[in-house]
């Protein structure tokens, strides 16, 4: 689901509050800029875990597990698929008399 607001305004946001933080309220730089007391901590918390000041998945890894997510289950998916074709081709060849490579009939 993509965010409600553009990462640039994010940013700039996170900017302002670092430059005013000695200045200015959390709650009238958020009021400013028309967002939540609670957007803009929450802005801050991951602006510091992508600086690598605080500990937590930084966007790039989260789209990269969002990413390995997804194609895990796409192949859980074609798995499901070669399992069913081949007990369905397992179940044809018994009905059909086939037999085993190899074998030789008299």
């Amino acid at each position: 689901m993509p965010a409600p607001y553009p990462q640039e305004f994010h940013d700039d946001v996170v900017a302002v509050a670092r430059a005013r933080a000695e200045d200015v309220t959390l709650i009238q730089i958020a009021t400013d800029f028309g967002i939540s007391e609670a957007s803009l901590a929450n802005w801050l918390k991951q602006a510091h875990v992508e600086a690598g000041r605080k500990p937590g998945t930084t966007r790039e890894e989260a789209a990269e597990v969002r990413e390995l997510r997804r194609r895990n289950r796409l192949l859980e998916q074609e798995n499901e698929v070669l399992r069913k074709a081949a007990a369905y081709l397992s179940q044809a060849n018994l009905t059909l008399g086939g037999s085993p490579k190899g074998s030789t009939r008299s």
